[in-house]
C-alpha cells in the first residue's frame, strides 16, 4: 500500500508516520511537509511544499497511491473563523482535489477530533464537521473521519504545542487513570496510527470513527 500522508510534523502525523515506516503492509510513504521530518528511511519520500491551498506546480508527485492519512491540522485557540477555516477546511479541499485527479480509487482517513458537528455554535467543531461533510461527498473508494478525544504521545513522539507538552508531562497519570474508567475518551499515538493504516488498507471503519473504534481498530 502507498500512503500519502499530510502533517507528518505534527504529534498526530508523526505518530501515524512512525506505524507506517514499521508496517509491512505500507510500501511508500510520500510525506507532505513544509519542513522535513528529520527522518530517513527506505519507504519514505518527503515532499516540502509550502502552499496546500495550490499544488499544480508538484501534482505529478501525487500518481499512483492507495490512500491518504491526512493529520494536518492546528489547534483554534487564538485564531479568527477565517483563518481557521483556511487552514482547516481549504487546505483540506484542495489535497483531496489533487489526490483524487490522480488516484480515484484512493482511501480518505481524516483526523478530525471528538465533538466534531458541522452544526455546533463551536468554532472548531463547526469548520471541522465541514470538512468531514465535504469529504464525505468525494468519490473516494471509502472515507473515515476520525474522532480521537484524549491521545497520549508514545515512542518519542511529542506535541508541538506547548501547553499540551506541559500537560503530559505533569497530567499523563491523571490522563491514564480516565483512560481505565472511560477508555473510549483515551487513545495513544500508536494505536491511532495503526487504525489509520487499518482504515486506510481494507476500508474497514465506519465513516465516522469514534474514540472506541479507534482503540478497537488499533489494537
Amino acid at each position: 500500500m502507498n500512503v500519502v500522508l499530510f502533517g507528518a510534523t505534527g504529534m498526530i502525523g508523526a505518530g501515524a508516520l512512525i506505524e507506517c515506516l514499521d508496517d509491512d503492509d505500507v510500501t511508500e510513504v510520500l510525506a507532505v511537509v513544509r519542513r522535513p521530518t528529520g527522518r530517513s528511511h527506505a519507504k519514505l519520500t518527503e515532499l516540502v511544499h509550502d502552499d496546500y491551498l495550490d499544488y499544480s506546480a508538484v501534482e505529478e508527485k501525487f500518481k499512483g497511491y492507495d490512500a491518504c492519512l491526512y493529520c494536518l491540522g492546528i489547534s483554534s485557540a487564538g485564531f479568527s473563523e477565517a483563518d481557521y477555516r483556511v487552514i482547516t477546511y481549504d487546505y483540506t479541499v484542495a489535497a483531496s482535489e489533487v489526490l483524487l485527479k490522480h488516484n480515484p480509487e484512493m482511501r480518505m482517513c481524516f483526523i478530525s477530533g471528538d465533538g466534531t458537528d458541522a452544526n455546533s455554535r463551536t468554532m472548531w467543531a463547526r469548520v471541522k464537521g465541514e470538512a468531514e461533510q465535504y469529504l464525505l461527498q468525494q468519490p473516494y473508494k471509502s472515507a473515515h473521519m476520525f474522532r480521537p478525544a484524549g491521545i497520549l504521545p508514545e515512542k518519542g513522539v511529542v506535541s508541538g504545542v506547548a501547553s499540551y507538552r506541559f500537560m503530559y508531562k505533569y497530567f499523563s497519570w491523571l490522563m491514564k487513570l480516565m483512560g481505565v474508567f472511560l477508555p473510549h475518551m483515551l487513545t495513544t499515538s500508536p494505536i491511532l496510527g495503526r487504525a489509520l493504516i487499518r482504515a486506510a488498507r481494507d476500508g474497514s471503519a465506519p465513516d465516522i470513527v469514534d474514540g472506541k473504534a479507534i482503540n478497537e481498530l488499533g489494537a
